[in-house]
């Protein structure tokens, strides 16, 4: 009978708490989907300011063993599960794309080729100043540059900071926290929003 109440009590668990739930079907996922959702942060905040868009921040989804999970950069880099990448979004909403013949694209070699290196960013500082060099890597650069070095594909057209919208007073205030006076207008960056609208990408999952 302590059994059974026990696992009842567990199954409760289950039902209402989305860090133990399935909150996705795994059977639709492949290595190399692509996962959107929207921080809670200051500085996502900021990101949806300057680029006009929900989405704050990406990560690249690759299986260990039979767990699939989100390779991100964070700080710092590091794999992250799947269910916790999701809920750490705002209402657990998320958008997993895919690269178009990503069967033919993304083949075995080519995934090992791009897992392996991305385990040997992991550890790496997350770049709060969203430079292009590699001694630091943020988000949307990681999944950039995974892409573009490995498949040749360039998810999303580069921009500057100059070609956001940097006139509202959080992405002020933040930019001023994070540059002083020496803000790199010029800067390459790739913005979530950019790689989200990539006519490279078709949508895999959105809940």
């Amino acid at each position: 009978m302590k059994h059974r109440t026990i696992l009842l009590l567990f199954l409760i668990v289950l039902s209402i708490n989305p860090l133990f739930g399935k909150l996705i079907d795994t059977s639709k996922l492949a290595e190399g989907d692509i996962i959107f959702h929207e921080s809670l942060s200051e500085q996502a905040t900021a990101i949806k300011l300057a680029t006009k868009s929900r989405y704050t921040h990406v990560g690249i989804i690759f299986k260990y063993g039979n767990t699939y999970k989100v390779l991100e950069a964070v700080e710092p880099v590091k794999l992250t599960d799947l269910n916790s990448f999701i809920h750490r979004g705002t209402k657990d909403h998320y958008v997993i794309k895919r690269i178009h013949n990503s069967k033919q694209i993304l083949n075995p070699e080519t995934v090992h080729k791009m897992k392996d290196y991305g385990n040997s960013l992991l550890g790496k500082h997350y770049d709060i100043y969203f430079e292009w060099s590699d001694d630091r890597i943020y988000c949307t650069e990681l999944v950039w540059k995974l892409y573009d070095q490995f498949t040749g594909i360039r998810i999303g057209n580069l921009k500057t900071l100059k070609d956001f919208d940097i006139s509202s007073k959080p992405v002020q205030t933040l930019m001023k926290k994070r540059y002083g006076n020496q803000i790199p207008y010029s800067e390459p960056v790739i913005s979530p929003v950019d790689m989200f609208d990539s006519s490279e990408l078709v949508t895999v999952i959105s809940h």
